[in-house]
């Protein structure tokens, strides 16, 4: 605990502190797609974020940590889209869900993911993140193949995966190449 002028202050329980850290994060992304990557800095994240640059440093230890902040909350919010896909009782086929998850991109995001993949072209840091990140969507992509495959498809467990590795592996490039024309295509500052 911290003393205070007054008595003590207690320290911010577990769900303020990952509200902050999302408050931050969001931050982060908003002045990465305006500025970009590199031209981010944390005074700029603190002035968007309406926190202090001290309250940032107490959350992340630096800009690559916000930029792997970013990503995993890109990543959480495809991977419970993709789950519910996956997990309902009829599935979407490849064209739909490819439709369904390029309907969603958001442009900020867009800006933001086509950075952060230039970033993994010369940062190991960046990269790893980038790399798991796509594996990961692509597995999600894969298991809901699968299941539009054994259950409106009718096909058998073990063949269905193996057919939809090629499959989700197509979905995933379709959704980049999406993201990168939106991101293209969508002046900083506007959405689509």
């Amino acid at each position: 605990m911290i003393l205070f002028v007054g008595g003590l202050v207690p320290r911010l329980t577990d769900a303020r502190k990952e509200l902050r850290r999302t408050q931050i994060a969001e931050a982060a992304v908003r002045c990465f797609s305006r500025n970009g990557l590199e031209r981010t800095s944390i005074a700029d994240i603190s002035a968007e974020s309406g926190l202090s640059t001290g309250s940032i440093y107490a959350h992340y230890r630096n800009k690559a940590d916000l930029v792997r902040a970013a990503a995993r909350e890109m990543l959480h919010r495809r991977a419970d889209t993709i789950g519910g896909y996956a997990a309902a009782d009829v599935p979407p086929g490849p064209d739909e869900l490819l439709a369904r998850l390029t309907a969603a991109i958001d442009p900020v995001h867009a800006r933001v993911g086509v950075q952060t993949w230039s970033e993994a072209t010369t940062d190991p840091a960046v990269r790893d993140i980038v790399v798991d990140a796509t594996d990961r969507m692509r597995a999600m992509l894969h298991d809901c193949v699968t299941a539009w495959l054994v259950k409106v498809e009718n096909h058998e467990p073990a063949p269905a995966r193996e057919r939809a590795a090629a499959i989700a592996h197509r979905i995933m490039a379709l959704y980049q190449a999406e993201l990168l024309y939106t991101a293209l295509r969508t002046p900083t500052g506007e959405s689509q």
